[in-house]
Parts: C-alpha cells; sequence; structure tokens
C-alpha cells in the first residue's frame, strides 16, 4: 500500500493538484492554524481602504519590493506594503509561503500553503502587487528553463551558505554542527531555493529598493544577499525590546546594529541635563530589573543585592575579580562577529585556559539569564569542556542563579566581553573592558579592542598586572553614557506597529491615522528611511526622535506575544 506521504510527493509535482484539492476540500481554510491569516484577511478590507483614500492624495513615488516569510512576518509585510501604498509608492509584496524553518515539508502542503495565502493576499492587489516567489519560479523555469545545475554566481552562492550555517547555529543554539545533518541540508536546500527565484524575478523586475525583515537568516538572508549580488539598494528591519520603535539599516544586516553614521554625527555633542537623567533612569531599571516605558524586558530576575552581599555569596577574597559576561551560544547578536577569534567558542574556552593558571585572580563568568529559555548548550558546558576541573577561583555564576549581574559589575576590576550590552554598561560604571567581538560599542573610545590573540594576552597581562591604571577616565565614562543614550534611544525609529504586538496596536494608531499629517509628523521619517531615504542624524531630527522615546508608553496596552 502506497503511504499517504508517498502520494502526497507524488501530487505535488502534478500541476494543479494541490491547489483543486485546496479549493474543494477546504473551502478557504487554512492548512493549520501555524499559517493561519485570518486576521489578515479580517483586517485587510478596512486598510486598503484607509490606504487608497491616502494613496489618491500625491504622486506615485519609488518602486518597491517587500519580501516576507513564514505567516507572522508576512502578516506585518501585509500590512507595511499597504502603508507604502497608502504613502504613494508603488509596491510589490513578495512571499515564500512556508509555515515552518525548522521542519521539512512536502511540496502539496506547500502548495496548499501558497493557494491559500495567494487567495488571502489578493485583497490587497487593487494596491500592491502580490507574488509568490513560489509561483514565479515554476513560470521562469517553464519560459525560460535554467540550463546550468545551478544558476547562482560562485560569490552568491557562498554568501547563501553562509546563511544557511548561521540558520542551524541560531536555531540549534550551537556554533559547531554537523553539515550532513537534516537541518543544515534543509536549510541549504530552502536557501538556494528562495535565491534562485528571487535572482530571476529581480532581474526581470528591477525594484528602487527592496525592503526584508532581518536580512541575516532563512529566506530573508537569501534574498538580501541576492538584492546586494545585484547592486539593488536594500533596507533591512528588525524589532527590538522597545514598543514603538524599529531597528532599520540600509544595505547592510540590522542585526549588526551598526551605528557608525550616528555616531559620527552625535560624539561631540555632550548630553545635556535631560538626556543624562533619562539615560539614568533607564540603568537604574535594569540595575533592578523593573520594566521602563515603553521597554518590555526585565533584564534581571531580582533587584540589586549590593556588592558585599554578593562578593560573601561567592567567597571573593579581596583580591582582583575579572567578570566574564556571556552571551547566549547561536545568539543572533553573535554569529559571525569574529575579530580574531574563530568562534565565541574558542574565545570562551582560551580564556578560561589561561585564567585556570592565573590563581591570583579571581574570575567570575556569569551566564547569561538567557539562557534559562534557550535549548543549546551551556557556557558552563563549553568551559568545562576545555577545563573539566575548574580551580576554585573561577566561580559560574549560572542562569538562574539569584545573582544581580549589576552588582558583579560593581565588584569587577575588568570586565571581558564578546558582544553583550553587559560590556558597555560596565564602561559606563568605569571598569576596563576588552571587547573580544564585533559589537556596536566596539571602537567607541572607551573599551579595548584587541584584533588578534597577541593583542589580547598582551592587554589581559597589562590590565592584571595593574588593574587601577586601566580604570576609565572621567572622559571615557562620559562617552559611554553618551554612546548608550544614543543607542538606547536615538538608533531606534519610531513606528507604530511592533511585530509582537501589532493587532493591540492597530487600536491606536489604524493605518488611516499613520498616514495623516499627525502620524506623518511622528513616523514620516521612518517610513522615508525605509523606502532608502538617506538617514538624517543632524541634531535636532535625533533629539526629536530622543524625545518621543523617552515618553511615557502606558497608553499602549501590553499585549500577548504572537505565537510565532
Amino acid at each position: 500500500m502506497i503511504s499517504k506521504a508517498a502520494v502526497k510527493r507524488i501530487l505535488g509535482e502534478l500541476p494543479l493538484t494541490a491547489e483543486l484539492y485546496w479549493q474543494l476540500r477546504q473551502n478557504g481554510k487554512p492548512l493549520s492554524e501555524s499559517f493561519s491569516l485570518r486576521r489578515t484577511q479580517k483586517w485587510l478590507p478596512v486598510w486598503r481602504e484607509q490606504a487608497e483614500a491616502a494613496a489618491a492624495r500625491g504622486p506615485r513615488r519609488n518602486k518597491v519590493l517587500v519580501f516576507a516569510t513564514l505567516r507572522y512576518w508576512i502578516e506585518h509585510a501585509t500590512l507595511l506594503s499597504l502603508a507604502l501604498a497608502g504613502l504613494g509608492h508603488q509596491v510589490t509584496l513578495a512571499y515564500l509561503p512556508y509555515a515552518n524553518w525548522r521542519k521539512p515539508g512536502n511540496r502539496f502542503d506547500l502548495r496548499r500553503h501558497n493557494q491559500y495565502s495567494r487567495q488571502v493576499l489578493s485583497g490587497a492587489e487593487l494596491l500592491v502587487k502580490v507574488v509568490s516567489l513560489l509561483d514565479a519560479t515554476s513560470v521562469l523555469e517553464r519560459v525560460k528553463p535554467l540550463t546550468r545545475p545551478d544558476p547562482l554566481p560562485g560569490g552568491l552562492l557562498r554568501a547563501i551558505e553562509e546563511v544557511s550555517t548561521r540558520d542551524v547555529q541560531y536555531t540549534l543554539q550551537v556554533e559547531e554542527f554537523d553539515r550532513q545533518g537534516e537541518l543544515y541540508q534543509l536549510r541549504s536546500a530552502r536557501n538556494n531555493q528562495a535565491a534562485r527565484a528571487a535572482y530571476a524575478y529581480l532581474h526581470q523586475n528591477k525594484p528602487d529598493v527592496l525592503l526584508t525583515p532581518n536580512g541575516s537568516i532563512l529566506e530573508m538572508g537569501a534574498v538580501y544577499q541576492v538584492a546586494q549580488h545585484l547592486g539593488i539598494p536594500v533596507v533591512t528591519y528588525e524589532f527590538g525590546e522597545q514598543r514603538g520603535r524599529i531597528w532599520l539599516a540600509q544595505n547592510g544586516e540590522v542585526m549588526r546594529q551598526e551605528t557608525d553614521a550616528l555616531w559620527a554625527a552625535r560624539r561631540q555633542q555632550p548630553l545635556d541635563q535631560a538626556q543624562l537623567e533619562q539615560a539614568r533612569l533607564l540603568y537604574t531599571s535594569r540595575q533592578h530589573g523593573d520594566l521602563w516605558q515603553n521597554f518590555s524586558r526585565r533584564w534581571q530576575g531580582l533587584p540589586s543585592q549590593g556588592e558585599e552581599r554578593v562578593r560573601s555569596d561567592l567567597k571573593l577574597d579581596g583580591g582582583p575579580v575579572v567578570l566574564l559576561a556571556a552571551n547566549v551560544i547561536g545568539d543572533s547578536l553573535t554569529l559571525g562577529r569574529q575579530v580574531f577569534t574563530a568562534s565565541m567558542t574558542e574565545w570562551l574556552q582560551r580564556t578560561v585556559r589561561y585564567f585556570a593558571s592565573r590563581s591570583d585572580i579571581q574570575l567570575v563568568v556569569r551566564i547569561h539569564p538567557g539562557e534559562r529559555y534557550t535549548q543549546g548548550p551551556s557556557v558552563a558546558d563549553i568551559l568545562r569542556q576545555a577545563q573539566p576541573d575548574l580551580p576554585e577561583h573561577i566561580h559560574l555564576v549560572g542562569a538562574d542563579a539569584p545573582v544581580n549581574t549589576y552588582d558583579l559589575v560593581d565588584l569587577a576590576d575588568l570586565g571581558l566581553v564578546y558582544t553583550t550590552t553587559v560590556g558597555m554598561e560596565m564602561a559606563m560604571s568605569g571598569v576596563p573592558v576588552i571587547v573580544a567581538g564585533q559589537t556596536h560599542y566596539r571602537n567607541r573610545g572607551f573599551t579595548l579592542d584587541p584584533t588578534s590573540w597577541q593583542d589580547y594576552s598582551t592587554l589581559l597581562e597589562e590590565a592584571l598586572a595593574d588593574p587601577q591604571a586601566f580604570r576609565l577616565s572621567r572622559q571615557q565614562v562620559d562617552q559611554a553614557w553618551n554612546y548608550a543614550y544614543r543607542f538606547f534611544f536615538e538608533y531606534p525609529q519610531p513606528f507604530p506597529w511592533h511585530l509582537l504586538h501589532i493587532w493591540n496596536e492597530l487600536d491606536q494608531w489604524p493605518v488611516e491615522r499613520v498616514l495623516s499629517s499627525e502620524g506623518q509628523a511622528l513616523y514620516g521619517d521612518t517610513f522615508r528611511y525605509l523606502t532608502g531615504e538617506a538617514f538624517d542624524w543632524s541634531g535636532d531630527r535625533a533629539a526629536l526622535i530622543g524625545d518621543a522615546a523617552a515618553t511615557d508608553m502606558a497608553a499602549i496596552v501590553m499585549a500577548d506575544e504572537t505565537d510565532g
């Protein structure tokens, strides 16, 4: 007897079978709740009507192609596409109808997802052109067969391989993995298919700008790499912990949090008292484990207990203390951030081996509290692989340990970090910090930034020989506070619809209001940056962003995160 899976494999290759089956048996319903666009289907007529009313007021502008995959990104991209169309842009919404990036599926089910998506998103087509790259691949290959086994240029192929590598590292939260494993093979196949579809489509339909979430992982990363290869301006975007804010990058991967232009424009401008107070209030909330204004994450599980309490609990003597603040293994802010190491794991292991022989120094390793929510290996496991018998002067503070990280900062003589924001905050407290990875605050004038293992070893030896001589100057501490303010309050741009809270925020900011003169006074620059207009980091504009970011967001009702 032929199995159900085998039947699906056969039907998945026959024209129209999946589409007819979906139409006849599912009657317009989603294949599964994990790929349900019911809320989008409900809201689409309203979004379109409001966007159409605004679009009638102005001329057409840029040709914008918005790409997304996965249900929640497709929902958000649909709303964004209609808003951009309402602002007068010629918008194409391109998508791939995948429901899950981790699990292989069959082509029969994928085509049913595609048919369902096509029907729902057709509700936007009076204003936005909707294109499935799954359809585009099939059409283009029938019209002009791809004669070579793989039509992608070599440099692009290597870039797609890097995206697939990050996919596995991010998913499994590891740095080393088996490239023959099922997950890597799945991610490589899908990313290459997405790249081929985008490469063929964009050759014939070149936009003025391509807009996609993230740009570092999954099919979004593959399409980003294609746009870069073809010389198409591309904007990537993501959402952090702040409600009402969006991260943007033009011709870059947004998760790299590149702040060079912002810092070049603002570094010479000292903070005024109001700005300094905003930064202090935020820092205090992080110390005490409180929520603050529009931030939706608690950074600590308990408030500060005081330096002496922690020193006693960890049984630290009066000798020098080095604080190594770890990232989560495989975190998106660590992948591909090597400066002189092969990986973050290599840095961790070589560092702990060094300190194992330095009984005169107490090393405190703070495991990232985020490990409580991950399934990958712990930094503790990584360190014990390198040094099975950790000596008494090396202290591991677990992810769930009742210890406030900022108490550890208070007692540290030297900090060691890869990319974690704790490194910036140690500098704000005057603690010298050696930064091993490519993080956004590296080379800003208040950290020690080695570029080779030799540099790293030399800095360690010199700083441990006389920690007090390496304490930051008043000017360096001021620079750290200045940068922190710019990063938290000016780098994120005002935006009405956070990915995780979109359905609640639509009550306060419907499309009509966002496109009005009131909405554009607050969000207009952000929408212009999304469509490729150069950032304006001038004093007046940055100050406006900072003031808006510090405004009390209590009017926004906290929403449950989507199941995505």
